[in-house]
């Protein structure tokens, strides 16, 4: 029941009528069916107008009048499955309407015409007149009010989805502003522990300080290894400080 359920429904129900209109393409103008349709033997269809013009152009020497063959019988083959559609003396007049592709043609139209279903107004996969306006508390998903009242929702809690929405929403800001924050004392952190490196990489590159501490811990023999250890600490206090 969520907005990206709904717009895979309408993505199917798109590609439906995409494949409807395939069939309802007339393979000589193709241009969807001009009404009247008529239905070959072959049970193919035509538009009268196309099928009188294959007609015409299969039968040059055959009186016309105002564009139309006025001469009784003839033939012409199916431009789909080149089976031979023999004539009458109605000539194209004789054929069968096909009033079923002609009720689809126009039950299509009106699909058409219909306006979209907005992607910002999710609609419920349950009852696709009720759009989703509630969430479940149980459940943690949005649903419509039906689903509340009759549905799989009856026994559960919920809140209005614009409540939910601006509290989820308050509580992703505050959390992002609490990650923000603990970042930069993490990079003051980083970059006061980089300048310490630096510092004591440096003092130990000095040499006055490593003769001196070398000098005292001569002096004292025996106790000069501690009192390199009490000379390192007390300059990392002092550093420190």
């Amino acid at each position: 029941m969520s907005a990206s359920l709904n717009y895979k429904s309408f993505s199917k129900e798109q590609q439906t009528m995409d494949n409807l209109e395939k069939q309802l393409i007339c393979p000589i103008c193709l241009e969807m069916f001009t009404k009247p349709v008529v239905i070959l033997p072959c049970q193919h269809n035509l538009c009268r107008k196309c099928a009188s013009d294959i007609f015409q152009a299969s039968n040059p020497y055959l009186p016309t009048r105002g564009g139309t063959t006025v001469a009784s019988g003839g033939r012409f083959r199916c431009p789909s499955c080149r089976h031979e559609v023999v004539l009458d003396r109605h000539g194209i007049y004789g054929l069968q309407r096909n009033l079923l592709v002609e009720n689809i043609i126009d039950i299509y139209k009106q699909e058409s015409t219909r306006p979209e279903k907005k992607s910002d107004q999710p609609m419920c996969e349950e009852h696709e007149e009720e759009r989703i306006n509630i969430y479940c508390l149980n459940c943690e998903v949005p649903t419509c009010s039906l689903c509340k009242v009759f549905g799989a929702h009856k026994d559960c809690q919920v809140a209005p989805l614009t409540h939910v929405f601006q509290r989820q929403k308050s509580e992703l800001s505050d959390g992002i502003a609490v990650l923000v924050g603990s970042n930069d004392r993490v990079q003051g952190v980083i970059s006061q522990l980089e300048d310490t490196c630096k510092t004591i990489e440096i003092g130990f590159e000095d040499p006055p300080l490593q003769v001196q501490a070398a000098a005292s811990g001569s002096g004292n023999g025996a106790d000069s290894e501690p009192a390199r250890h009490v000379f390192s600490f007390s300059w990392l206090n002092s550093l420190n400080e």
